[in-house]
């Protein structure tokens, strides 16, 4: 299968919100804490920056994420060096088992490289073994658990929450 990977549109909106359901709905069944239902401004505003991305496969949507430059209020202090943050990632069903995440990891490291970032970072909210194991053998490093001091204006689930780092070096400075 061809697996391509783009910047998301606004046509593509609609999916989004029916992949981030669809993962959201799977967490409920697993976890205490899910994704909330993300404000659509949030969407279309990383749409218009270039931060939404997807993996296109037969012309469906395999999966889409998020990317940022900057997470200080998850990432503190370390939000000062140079790093690609990944967020909210959610395959589509029927991909499920291709291996995604590994495509998207081979996708960041160019795409940090290119933008002169040293660092590939991502979280998750709460102590998880299973995607703490699931994100290690896909080439991050675990950081650890964290507890967030300063919540304000991130989605819902960050409120009161610890999370788990991952970090991926990508080249020396």
């Amino acid at each position: 299968m061809n697996f391509q990977i783009q910047n998301s549109n606004i046509n593509d909106i609609d999916e989004i919100f029916r992949l981030y359901k669809i993962a959201t709905d799977f967490q409920k069944t697993r976890f205490t804490v899910h994704w909330p239902e993300f404000d659509r401004t949030l969407i279309e505003t990383e749409i218009a920056e270039n931060r939404q991305w997807k993996i296109v496969a037969d012309d469906k949507i395999a999966c889409v994420w998020a990317t940022t430059f900057d997470d200080p209020q998850i990432w503190e202090e370390k939000n000062d060096e140079p790093a690609v943050y990944i967020h909210r990632i959610a395959t589509n069903p029927d991909f499920r088992g291709q291996n995604i995440v590994r495509q998207i990891v081979e996708w960041v490291k160019i795409y940090a490289e290119g933008n002169q970032k040293q660092f590939v970072r991502m979280d998750t909210v709460g102590d998880n073994p299973g995607l703490i194991n699931y994100y290690t053998k896909c080439g991050f490093d675990f950081l650890g658990l964290l507890k967030l001091k300063n919540t304000k204006g991130l989605p819902a689930h960050y409120d009161n929450a610890t999370v788990s780092l991952f970090q991926m070096t990508i080249k020396s400075k």
